[in-house]
């Protein structure tokens, strides 16, 4: 019998790690209980998981977008993002933007991402409160979003808007969340229309002045809502930073060895993805036709993830699998996707948190964790810290 896993139930809110173990234990398949869907499978083994997110018989593209409430009209053309794409619409946007998302130019934008880092550590001591501090709200959630507007060019008086819609967007949906899409989506057109005039040392200017060799450019729209992704693409890093933080000040014998050997930071990300990535489920898949995995049918039109909380820590693939190890090398994480979704962040994405990560141990040597027990917010698809209070 399919193992079920129920979304509304608090122990597997609270520890998503054991439920799913459990399931990937029985098979490769597990049904996914959600109020208000129909069939929802969750592929729980690596192999399993990682095939079907390049596997041709599931796609995004279901013709299902749903509005979040509150939205204007006027907003939704630019909420549909290349996560909801497949096929030719969805290859040729990611040919025009992938150069500007490459290894190569992750790293060109380091030196901006130090600066913007101690930036924020420079301000973190202020907003201690006998030498404690909540990290969320002050250094990982603040982070991307400074990034992103760097990456956008967005104008240094309109920054700390940009935080607020950041954090709204984290909030997940309600008032906030609807208010701050108007304001997201009017700064983004702002940053394309002063590109368009004079296209700056930006990820907006680079996209205005690339053309493919055929001549198509990206639209106005296309990169209004590529900034639009790009919101939503930062929340990643906001909760991998302090899913890391956590994981590390509880497991100090890999801190350490950081410490000693810092060159080991690259990887460790990796591994970090690995073991506490925020991203549980991957963006649903719906079956094209009927397809048969593991002795269970998905029928055509039903709904199937990967769920990556099980399938990295997969012990047919991963040796020790349940054991923090920042020297691991081995199989990629698939907390970035896999196959033609493949996160397009996630070269910055792992630049981003690699100079978070060390920058914050090397500046805070004394750093600890303020509880024993680090609250967490009660969402069925991500793994994140409702806050993460340090000691400094």
């Amino acid at each position: 019998m399919t193992p079920e896993i129920d979304l509304t139930d608090l122990k597997v809110l609270t520890d998503p790690f054991t439920a799913y173990d459990r399931a990937r234990e029985e098979g490769a398949l597990a049904k996914l209980v959600i109020p208000g869907f129909g069939p929802f499978w969750a592929l729980t083994r690596y192999a399993e998981a990682r095939a079907m997110l390049s596997d041709p018989r599931f796609e995004v593209n279901s013709g299902s977008f749903m509005r979040p409430p509150g939205i204007p009209d006027h907003c939704l053309e630019y909420m549909r993002t290349m996560a909801e794409q497949d096929g030719p619409e969805h290859l040729r946007l990611r040919r025009l933007v992938a150069p500007a998302f490459t290894p190569k130019r992750a790293a060109q934008l380091r030196p901006r991402l130090v600066a913007i880092t101690g930036r924020l550590l420079d301000e973190l001591p202020a907003h201690a409160e006998d030498g404690v501090v909540d990290l969320v709200p002050h250094f990982a959630r603040p982070l991307p979003i400074d990034v992103i507007c760097e990456l956008v060019g967005v104008p240094d008086a309109d920054r700390p808007r940009w935080r607020e819609y950041g954090a709204a967007v984290a909030g997940g949906m309600g008032p906030d969340f609807a208010a701050a899409i108007p304001a997201i989506i009017e700064g983004a057109k702002g940053a394309v229309a002063r590109s368009r005039i004079e296209p700056g040392d930006d990820l907006i200017g680079d996209l205005v002045r690339a053309q493919a060799e055929d001549g198509d450019r990206l639209t106005d729209t296309e990169l209004v809502t590529l900034v639009w992704h790009l919101v939503l693409g930062g929340q990643t890093p906001v909760n991998l930073i302090a899913n890391a933080v956590e994981a590390l000040l509880k497991h100090p014998e890999q801190l350490a060895a950081l410490r000693a050997e810092p060159a080991l930071w690259p990887g460790a990300v990796e591994e970090l993805m690995r073991w506490c990535s925020p991203q549980l489920l991957t963006t649903p898949r719906f079956a094209r036709e009927d397809v048969e995995i593991d002795g269970e049918v998905i029928r055509k039109g039903e709904r199937v993830t990967a769920a990556i909380v099980a399938a990295d820590r997969d012990p047919r693939v991963f040796a020790d699998a349940d054991r923090l190890d920042v020297t691991r090398s081995g199989p990629p994480q698939l907390g970035f996707s896999h196959g033609p979704h493949f996160c397009l962040g996630a070269s910055i994405s792992r630049v981003q948190t690699e100079v978070a990560l060390s920058t914050l141990f090397a500046r805070f040597p004394d750093l600890a964790l303020a509880v024993d027990d680090v609250p967490r917010a009660p969402d069925g698809g991500t793994w994140r810290p409702a806050e993460l209070r340090l000691a400094l």
